[in-house]
């Protein structure tokens, strides 16, 4: 795991600060030990997990990050409210995600008491922050393996096409460099 190089946004949610604060602090614990340099750490907070994916996707717009780590708490409460949150959240950071480019990771706790919260934020569950800044790490190194792999298969393939528009066509009889030409005539003995 190596964030040298590579420039990270983190969007935190400012509802159940007490939590997301953890969150917060453990992802940029995570992104320092990696290597990363706090100028490529950009921090974005929004009011609630429901605005996480409108500013995942803003930040990943601007061409300035190589991954998005998204850290917010949800707590059930007594209405639905929590299912629809919970699913909309969801939905929006992988469609920012897909739709973007940009690898984004999972740092937003779905819990059902606050216990599980604050075992989640660092006791007896570690902290889902430093392990979402760790997954945003290796995505940013894997994004760009892929692309410098895909960069070689394009230079190899256009000096491919290159190579074969200057060539002698071979799959035509007596064009080719160095082929004699081919008759239907048959050879008298």
């Amino acid at each position: 795991m190596n964030a040298s190089g590579h420039s990270f946004g983190i969007v935190v949610s400012r509802f159940n600060a007490f939590i997301t604060e953890r969150l917060l602090a453990s992802a940029i614990d995570a992104l320092r030990r990696t290597g990363a340099k706090d100028r490529d750490i950009h921090i974005v907070r929004v009011p609630g997990a429901f605005e996480i994916p409108s500013a995942a996707r803003a930040l990943a717009q601007t061409g300035k990050v190589d991954a998005i780590i998204c850290l917010g708490c949800l707590l059930r409460g007594e209405t639905s409210n929590y299912e629809h949150i919970c699913e909309e959240v969801t939905r929006g950071v992988g469609q920012s995600a897909q739709e973007t480019g940009v690898p984004h990771s999972w740092g937003v706790l779905t819990c059902d008491n606050l216990e599980q919260a604050i075992d989640r934020a660092g006791l007896k569950s570690g902290n889902k922050g430093f392990e979402a800044a760790l997954a945003a790490v290796e995505m940013a190194s894997v994004k760009t393996a892929l692309s410098t792999q895909q960069s070689a298969v394009s230079r190899k393939r256009a000096l491919s096409s290159q190579h074969s528009a200057l060539s002698p066509s071979k799959g035509i009889a007596g064009k080719g460099k160095g082929l004699k030409p081919r008759t239907n005539k048959t050879r008298k003995k």
